[in-house]
């Protein structure tokens, strides 16, 4: 029997919402609907109190109603529309709540960050990520396998927990099979990839020239001759005077990518299972992979993965449910690891030294050795290989106990994980060299030189474990639900226990904790949660290891109170607040309780007075620890509105204490020893989200949705011990966590007389025109230490996060586009070359070049004068080298069809198809144009694809 339920939207952006049939519970089938459309799922967002109260997997073998806690909820047709290696790749403004950040590097390694509701604490605010509901790591987990990802974010939706929900937390549900069903998809994606914003450096005469100028500010003679500068213009001489683009001779301006998925999904009476078979390779942009015979040096990257998840009803009253995850990967890469190749890149300017000789030898100098040269290291070092190997494996048993007594079930779960990494390393050294003149007659160099060095080798290799982690889960619980009347009761009672190794010592940490979780309803209107947990954990000193969490929450369904009937636009409309006390494990160090002891001093003794080291007092152990707590706060208002709109709105505040900080600051340094660790931080974290969903059919095979999320998350330290300032303006204290401090500059020096008149700039290196001038904050004449003032916001996390999607289908013909930005969030530009050019023999980029100061541009320069010192008067963190890092992104944008169903009715094998195009990344505005907002840096650039794509059912 279909009912009618529109959920509360705590809008994950590209969500579907269409009400109208069943629960959200596992492997339950949800819609009839073709999958991928924009309306193919009944919901996809479920928040404190959803409209029925639905239960959500916690991942201990329950299904469980958390009915007023704060949650958002992204499903599975949403979350798969980017393409992506894995699920982390694809939450890019999905979810309420959910700030997720763009990682940079190869294709094998660049991951995102997440952060619940902003930053927390002043020792982190990573959030505590499961996979279902064990805390695993998510970068083998592939978009297709994905049910739903749900969000928790107040104190009641992690309590349950323990130690490791205080800064929210990410469950990763996976999917199940489906009574007396059967489905196989395949699914085949290609995509096209190229880099955006490669750096741009100068040319082999520019660098000259800049060369010759910094020579010249730094009082020393130029580096080159009128007849070299020459040289490298014209090119005649290129092994003596070269110029190379080693961005374009490196790497191509393609690259390639291809995901294949078969999916297994069904079940009989009995019997209910998901399997699936992920393939995912991806060819890098190096430009010749294949100079080399039987190997290549191709960046490459190949994972495969199994997952099987069955449900076995082992009687009608005792039902299984287990889950096996396999992996295997493979990434390759030239050269080791330690070559950081786009490193060499930002370093080695297009005049050091041709790709090779006259002779053949690979190019370099004493300068900038061979191992320097981008080029041969793609070609001539061989290359490194990294292999994973992976099981995630859990069981879950469940009993039904109606029999004791109605509502009453039990269950036991256990999982085991063991991941490895290993690392192979197949290494060649080479020859390298560069031939130059040691004078000039006649226009024409003289002197000719040879340079050479190194040597040449046969691959040799060799191997090692690069890390390993063993996880150990093990849990039994007791599920009620029941309801008397007008009133409804859930309620969970579990006990679990974790064991977490990885290699090395002290990596063992083993956590139990045991809670008590209740719903209870009263005429369908009003609802309270009463939770109560006790964890304990070996991180924590003893006799301060076990904390307790109690956590309360309630809300009122306004839309069924009869004084609300008359308002027919008003479909569902609900308040709730929440409250509780969540605990953190977190430790500024192992053994921070015990005193410590380091080597000293040493002691001549004996007839010959040999030396003997001695021992001296470390530092100082911590005394009547604690550990670090959240006080979690939150409101909200759910409401749909005409049938079409869901609106969400929640506004929280957290007081995070007895956060370990040094106590350094607080105390004097007379005391002559290292000051222990104390429970003395507080940071008050607050902020509100908002979210919006219009979606509706309007007209005949018509449909159209459009939505919105924005996240302002705030927050303040209170107190950390800071050391004393001599100015107000100097203290963190009372200013966001990680705000910059720094130099506020006012221009640059116009000459000598300028600086004479100007207050001293104290900074480690003499000012001298072009350099920075500096305010002086407090007058005295001086610029130091104490001109520091906070400028901008913080570097780690936006505090404004928002994202925006827009869809249209008409006849299985639709497109869909997503957009995500962020705002109040700093750049520090200190990436060297483009921002600090030519100190330590770096390479110079075009735009400084351009806009660097010299006499003749010193009104318009926005850059100081170049000089080949380190010139910390400039490099110190100031307002020159600070950027709004603020960007929109498109996210992506998809346009797909859907083959009519009556072109499959004689079929006997494909019941439906899809075709699709899908554009990721496409366009980022923002105010950094020469290197992507996320992602700046001596790293690889980010990556744009374009991708092609059909999804077959059979």
């Amino acid at each position: 029997m279909k009912r009618h339920i529109t959920f509360v939207l705590a809008l994950a952006v590209g969500m579907a919402a269409q009400a109208q049939t069943d629960t959200l519970k596992t492997g339950s089938h949800a819609s009839q609907h073709r999958e991928g459309t924009l309306f193919s799922y009944t919901c996809n967002v479920q928040t404190a109190g959803s409209h029925a109260s639905q239960p959500v997997n916690l991942g201990f073998g329950i299904e469980q109603t958390l009915g007023e806690s704060t949650m958002s909820v992204a499903l599975s047709n949403d979350i798969n529309r980017r393409s992506s290696k894995n699920i982390g790749n694809s939450l890019y403004g999905q979810v309420l709540g959910l700030t997720t950040l763009q990682g940079t590097g190869d294709y094998a390694s660049f991951e995102p960050t997440f952060f619940v509701r902003g930053l927390q604490s002043l020792n982190g605010s990573s959030p505590l990520i499961m996979v279902d509901g064990i805390e695993r790591n998510i970068t083998n987990i592939s978009p297709e396998e994905v049910e739903r990802v749900i969000v928790l974010k107040d104190a009641p939706a992690t309590a349950l927990y323990g130690y490791k929900g205080a800064n929210g937390a990410i469950n990763i549900i996976t999917k199940r099979g489906r009574y007396n069903f059967s489905e196989i998809k395949f699914t085949y994606d290609h995509g096209f990839t190229w880099e955006a914003r490669r750096p741009q450096f100068v040319n082999g005469y520019d660098y000259a020239t800049a060369l010759n100028e910094a020579y010249v500010n730094d009082g020393r003679a130029p580096r080159y001759t009128a007849n070299e500068l020459n040289a490298f213009q014209t090119g005649k001489y290129p092994y003596l005077y070269p110029n190379v683009d080693w961005i374009a001779e490196t790497f191509r301006n393609h690259g390639a990518s291809d995901i294949f998925n078969l999916s297994f999904r069904g079940g009989g009476s009995r019997l209910r299972y998901y399997t699936q078979v992920n393939l995912v390779n991806n060819a890098g942009f190096i430009a010749h992979p294949n100079e080399n015979e039987g190997y290549s040096t191709q960046n490459k990257y190949n994972k495969a993965n199994l997952r099987t998840n069955l449900d076995i009803d082992l009687t009608t009253t005792t039902k299984l449910a287990v889950n096996l995850d396999g992996v295997l990967l493979e990434a390759s890469r030239p050269g080791l690891s330690s070559d950081a190749l786009w490193d060499k890149i930002y370093t080695v300017p297009a005049a050091a030294f041709p790709i090779k000789t006259e002779s053949g030898l690979w190019g370099g100098n004493t300068t900038w050795t061979g191992y320097y040269n981008p080029v041969a290291l793609t070609q001539g070092r061989a290359y490194s290989k990294a292999h994973t190997r992976a099981l995630f494996a859990d069981a879950t048993l469940r009993q039904d106990l109606s029999s004791v007594t109605q509502g009453l079930s039990a269950w036991t779960r256990f999982a085991y994980d063991n991941i490895a990494a290993y690392w192979e390393n197949h290494t060649r050294s080479y020859q390298y060299g560069m031939a130059s003149a040691g004078s000039w007659n006649n226009g024409e160099p003289t002197g000719i030189t040879q340079y050479k060095a190194g040597s040449d080798s046969n691959m040799s290799a060799d191997s090692k474990l690069d890390w390993q982690n063993r996880n150990f889960n093990f849990g039994v619980g007791a599920n009620y639900d029941r309801s008397f009347g007008e009133h409804k009761l859930q309620s969970v009672l579990m006990w679990n226990y974790e064991f977490r190794n990885a290699n090395g010592q002290n990596n063992t940490i083993y956590r139990t904790s045991a809670s008590l979780y209740n719903h209870y309803g009263y005429k369908g209107k009003y609802f309270a949660d009463l939770s109560l947990g006790l964890a304990a954990s070996n991180r924590l000193a003893p006799g301060h290891r076990t904390a307790f969490s109690p956590t309360l929450s309630a809300a009122w369904l306004l839309s069924k109170e009869d004084f609300m009937q008359g308002m027919r636009f008003v479909d569902f409309l609900k308040v709730r607040g929440s409250w509780g006390i969540i605990n953190l494990d977190h430790i500024p160090e192992q053994g921070y309780w015990e005193q410590v002891f380091t080597g000293g001093g040493g002691y001549n003794l004996g007839s010959n007075y040999d030396a003997y080291s001695g021992w001296k007092e470390g530092r100082l152990a911590a005394m009547n620890s604690t550990h670090e707590k959240a006080y979690k706060y939150n409101v909200g208002l759910d409401a749909t509105l005409f049938g079409t709109l869901d609106l969400t709105i929640d506004g929280y505040y957290q007081r995070r204490s007895d956060i370990w900080v040094a106590s350094s600051g607080k105390n004097s340094d007379v005391v002559g020893i290292s000051h222990p660790y104390v429970n003395g931080g507080i940071v008050d974290s607050y902020g509100f989200e908002w979210g919006a969903q219009y979606h509706k059919e309007i007209a005949k095979d018509l449909q159209l949705r459009a939505g919105m999320n924005y996240t302002l998350a705030k927050n303040k330290i209170k107190e950390e011990y800071e050391e004393p300032r001599a100015y107000d303006y100097e203290k963190r204290t009372g200013n966001p966590v990680n705000q910059i401090f720094g130099l506020q500059a006012i221009g640059f020096f116009t000459d000598q007389a300028d600086i004479d008149h100007s207050p001293v700039q104290r900074l480690g290196t003499n000012p001298k025109p072009g350099d920075i001038k500096f305010k002086d904050q407090n007058g005295d004449n001086v610029i130091d230490g104490d001109d520091y003032v906070k400028m901008g916001y913080n570097t780690v996390c936006p505090e404004i996060y928002y994202a925006f999607n827009l869809g249209m289908e008409y006849k299985g013909l639709g497109f869909f586009a997503q957009f995500q930005g962020v705002a109040n969030y700093t750049a520090i530009l200190n990436t060297k070359s483009v921002y600090r050019p030519l100190v330590n023999n770096t390479n110079i980029g075009q735009y400084y070049f351009e806009n660097r100061w010299t006499p003749e541009t010193a009104n318009t320069a926005l850059y100081p004068r170049l000089s080949s010192e380190d010139n910390q008067n400039n490099y110190t963190v100031n307002s020159v080298w600070l950027a709004d890092r603020s960007f929109l992104k498109l996210r992506n944008v998809e346009v797909y069809y859907h083959l009519p169903a009556t072109l499959f009715n004689n079929s006997r094998f494909i019941k439906n198809a899809k075709f699709y195009v899908r554009g990721i990344d496409l366009l980022c505005l923002d105010h950094i144009k020469r290197a992507d907002p996320e992602c700046y840096g001596a790293d690889y650039p980010v990556m744009r694809s374009v991708s092609l794509g059909v999804v077959l059912g059979f």
